[in-house]
This record gives structure tokens, C-alpha cells and sequence, in this order.
């Protein structure tokens, strides 16, 4: 097969001709182009409101080697073969007992997933409740402000992602396949094709569920176990190496499960676990992380800077947008933007408040929205015990708590303005974005959630992106609070065989601090699959 690259194509109402493109660029015949796909697909909108699309294409032609050697000083043209993922070969080592993944967000998943197809009979244990009574628990949440602490937007089966935009997209470098094999299986359990080649694919927080759910009856049609409201609360070691853990079920009755293989994927909102393995003697470490406020803007206003032209979003859908910026060691960026979106009460202990971003697959929603966020090195944790970073987090949750008075705590960007910088002649623009929050949200004052350098650094973020995306700190921006589960502000330290300070215990995912976002998390998963498949033969 021949790929082709850098393949340019005008943004139309009409269907991209693919194949007119390649016939067009390899200079040859209908009849000697015999099949072709898509690789990737990015948007190129330097020159908007004209914008295109830039494919890159496989082809199966007539006479491919003459074909290459007329290109061959063209470096858009090249040879292609399909490569597609394999497990590796099963270890010769025997098992104690099945393997258990704790945790069923994207790494646990994953993992477990990957271990049943190669015949491990994986036992998942999940602390919350099936995806489709988490749904019905968080609309609950979001209707009445009655949270439950075993399932909300952060705990239960598909973890926190499932309530997000569903962004696939990852920065991570991967020669070994593993991204494309997170997509394909997210394509096999019903996402739709386009995910395997758009340059930012997303799922949505409403197809999300049905994929989790089909995964999970897949691990256990190929003879895994999935126990859900059943919590690890304790480990059980042997000469530095994992023999048992312990678990509480939701009804109560404890219990005591053999493993010498303990996959740990339990997120980033896991504290009471976190305490329990640090006291059990899991080594653990301080991380950074980020932490912020989460804005909406108009949609539209999106849709303009971005596009050109407003109109493109009939074609290509809500824009998204991404920015960074840096002030000496401190950055300021956006994180989890969703386009088209709502925010979110994402809380999951009493007494604290937490948001986040969420789109439905649609992305229809008037506004987008996005964190914005500012960087949070471990020197500004209270002190250098390993899990001072969550109590830092909760620090900031307990007051954007209190703000709220137990709804999400919300604010116009002009009023927090004259807060911060005490500048009087700044006026509120109240026609500039309609509040759209899933669950209650409050009114009130926001500058009391972090320092005076935190919210300058904030200041003075808004107002750099303002000079990107046009209105971006207009004063009539919605802010609410707070955004601190960026990321896990503890890492488990493992080792090149993903093993941490205990033997036998591997831990994964954004709980471990290796992942940040779905696919990266699912990536993790299934590097912990291999080292344990290599390793061992199946049970």
C-alpha cells in the first residue's frame, strides 16, 4: 500500500473526495486506484475564515512500486503497511491466584480487559456501582445536592472520564501500537469510526456509558469477575511481596482475597485508599499538579475566533481551543476544554466542592467551557509528608464549599477582577454568556478559595488568552470553583517492570500518577496487562 500525507482539502458542505485526491495526486487512473482509507485527519485554519481539511491516506493501487518510484524524492509519498497491535506471549510462571485490578476507570479497565482476552480470568474490584446506576446516581446529585460517596462523578465504573467530554486525544509518543488499540477496542464496543483518524476525537459523556458497559460484559463473557460496591481497605504482605488484600463490600461483610498480582488503577479521588496503602507501607512520593477555576464563554464566540466564521461549526461541529501560557516557574493553561458543554458538580466527599467540564457527543450545548488552571509545585503543600497534596486539594475544596454554601460557587470574571486587583472602573457584562451548570450553583465571591499569587497568576493568564481568542476575559465570563482534580498529587514510584516498592503490586493509570486523560490511562492499562502477561502463564 501507499501513504500519502499533507493531502489538502476546502472545508465544504459537501463529503471530502478522498478518492478524486489520490488519483489527483499520484497522477493515475480510476481503474488503478483500487481501495483507499483514512490515517489521520487534522483542521488547518491559518488562513480563516478559508480552512481545510489535511488528510493523511492510505491507498491500494495498480502498480504501487512504479507509483513509489516515480515519488520518490516526494516525501509526502511513502511505502505503508497495517500494523496492528499483539499481546505478548504468556510467561512461563505460574499464579498463586487470579490477578485483581482495583479500580475500574480507564486503566482498570483496560487491563482487566486485556488480561481476560489473554486468558487470566481477571477478579475487578470497583468501589462504586454499575455505570448505569452511577448515571441515575449523579443526575440524582445534580437534582437534589444529595451526594453519595461511593457513586458520583468521580467513583464508580468507567471513572471520572465517563462524566467529561470523552476526549480521546493524548501527546504521548507510541511506536508499539498501544493508541491505536485503545481506539479500535473503543470502535468495537460502539464508538464510531471517525475516532480512529480525527486529530481530537471524543465520545461524549452520553456514549461513554453504553462502550464501558459492553466492555465489562466482554471481561466477563472471557471469564473475569467484576464485583462492584466493594472497596480495598487493606493489603496483606509477605516479605515485601502482595499475598492478599482485604475489602469491605457496601453491605458491610468483610473479606480476605488471595492474589500475588494486585493491580492498582484507583484514580486520582481514592484518598481513603491512598491513606490505607501508605499505612500498610506502599512507598509513595509528592506530585505537582494544577488547579483553578472552570470558565464559560459563549459558544459562538468560540466558534468565530477559531473558525473565521461562525457558520463552520454546521460542518465541523463546536470548536474547541487550547492555551498555555508561562510566568517564570508558574504556568496558566487550559485543561479538559468541552466544547458545546456544561460544568459540572463533580464532588465526591461531604463538605467539598469540586467542578468539572462535561459534553454530550452532540456538543450542543450555548456555551463552552474549560479550566483554567495554574500550576501547583509540592511547595506550596503544607508539608513534605507524601499525601500533604490531598490535603492541600481538600483545603481548596472545603472553601469553594463554604463560598457556595454547598452549591457550586459561581462569579463574572469582572467582579473577580475588582476583588483581586482592586481596579473599580471594571464593569460587569451580564448579556456576555448565560450561566449552563450541571447541579445548583451560588452566586458569591471566589478570591477567597486561593492566595493573592494564585489568583494574580490567574488575572493575568485570562488576560494573555484574551489576546489570542478575542472576548476570551470579557468581564462577563463565568467562573466557578474549584478545578482541583486535575491530576493526582501523589505518584507510587514502580519500577521498569511497573512493580512499586511492594512486589507484586503494579500500580496504574492517573492514580499512580502516570496517565492524564482517557486514552493515556487506557494505554497504562494495557502496558500493566503485558509485564503481567509476560510474566505468567494464564490461570
Amino acid at each position: 500500500m501507499i501513504r500519502i500525507d499533507q493531502v489538502k482539502i476546502k472545508v465544504s458542505l459537501k463529503q471530502p473526495d478522498i478518492r478524486r485526491a489520490v488519483i489527483a495526486k499520484l497522477k493515475i487512473s480510476e481503474s488503478e486506484l483500487k481501495e483507499t482509507g483514512i490515517i489521520r485527519r487534522s483542521l488547518d485554519a491559518r488562513k480563516k475564515p478559508e480552512l481545510y481539511y489535511v488528510f493523511s491516506i492510505w491507498a491500494e493501487c495498480v502498480n504501487e512500486g512504479i507509483i513509489l518510484k516515480r515519488f520518490a524524492k516526494d516525501a509526502n509519498v511513502s511505502s505503508y503497511e497495517f500494523s496492528e497491535y499483539k499481546l505478548p506471549e504468556p510467561g512461563s510462571e505460574k499464579l498463586v491466584s487470579r490477578p485483581v485490578v482495583v479500580g475500574m476507570g480507564p486503566a482498570g479497565l483496560f487491563c482487566a480487559y486485556e488480561l481476560a482476552v489473554a486468558g487470566f480470568n481477571p477478579l475487578v474490584i470497583e468501589r462504586g456501582r454499575c455505570v448505569e446506576e452511577r448515571a441515575r446516581d449523579v443526575e440524582k446529585f445534580w437534582e437534589t445536592g444529595v451526594l453519595d460517596i461511593s457513586s458520583n462523578v468521580q467513583f464508580g465504573e468507567g471513572g471520572a472520564g465517563t462524566f467529561s467530554d470523552g476526549k480521546l486525544s493524548t501527546s504521548i509518543k507510541d511506536k508499539e501500537g498501544r493508541i491505536r488499540e485503545v481506539l479500535k477496542i473503543f470502535t468495537e464496543f460502539g464508538a464510531p469510526e471517525e475516532i480512529l483518524y480525527d486529530h481530537m476525537p471524543h465520545l461524549g459523556t452520553d456514549v461513554l456509558p453504553k462502550i464501558v458497559r459492553n466492555i465489562r460484559e466482554k471481561i466477563i463473557e472471557l471469564g473475569g469477575e467484576v464485583r462492584f460496591e466493594t472497596c480495598l481497605t487493606d493489603i496483606v504482605c509477605d516479605e515485601g511481596k502482595i499475598t492478599a488484600i482485604k475489602v469491605k463490600r457496601v453491605d458491610g461483610v468483610e473479606e480476605e482475597i488471595k492474589t500475588n498480582i494486585l493491580v492498582l488503577a484507583i484514580g486520582h479521588s481514592a484518598r481513603d485508599t491512598y491513606k490505607a496503602l501508605y499505612e500498610s507501607g506502599l512507598r509513595m512520593e509528592q506530585k505537582p499538579f494544577a488547579a483553578g477555576f472552570r470558565v464559560q464563554h459563549p459558544q459562538r464566540v468560540i466558534n468565530e475566533n477559531q473558525y473565521g466564521d461562525a457558520s463552520y461549526s454546521e460542518i465541523l461541529g463546536a470548536s474547541p481551543y487550547k492555551l498555555t501560557a508561562n510566568f517564570g516557574d508558574r504556568g496558566v493553561f487550559s485543561f479538559c476544554m468541552c466544547p458545546g458543554g456544561y460544568v459540572v458538580d463533580s464532588s465526591s466527599e461531604e463538605g467539598e466542592t469540586v467542578v468539572n467540564g462535561m459534553s454530550y457527543s452532540g456538543r450542543d450545548s450555548e456555551n463552552a467551557n474549560s479550566a483554567i488552571v495554574v500550576s501547583i509545585p509540592v511547595t506550596d503543600y503544607p508539608s513534605d509528608h507524601p499525601l500533604a497534596g490531598i490535603e492541600f486539594q481538600r483545603m481548596l475544596e472545603r472553601r469553594a464549599y463554604e463560598a457556595g454554601k454547598g452549591k457550586i460557587p459561581a462569579q463574572r470574571y469582572g467582579e473577580f477582577i475588582s476583588k483581586v486587583t482592586g481596579e473599580t472602573d471594571v464593569k460587569n457584562n451580564p448579556s456576555f454568556v448565560n450561566p449552563v451548570f450541571k447541579g445548583a450553583y451560588e452566586w458569591t465571591d471566589l478570591s477567597g478559595i486561593f492566595d493573592a499569587g494564585i489568583n494574580k497568576l490567574f488575572v493575568d493568564g485570562m488576560t494573555k488568552f484574551g489576546r489570542t481568542i478575542k472576548d476570551f476575559d470579557d468581564p462577563g465570563v463565568i467562573m466557578a470553583g474549584v478545578e482541583s482534580r486535575t491530576s493526582s498529587p501523589v505518584r507510587i514510584p514502580r519500577g521498569d517492570s511497573l512493580e512499586a516498592s511492594i512486589s507484586g503490586i503494579i500500580p496504574l493509570g492517573e492514580g499512580a500518577g502516570y496517565a492524564g486523560g482517557i486514552t493515556s490511562a487506557a494505554i497504562d492499562g494495557i502496558r500493566g496487562a503485558e509485564v503481567i502477561i509476560k510474566k505468567f502463564s494464564s490461570v
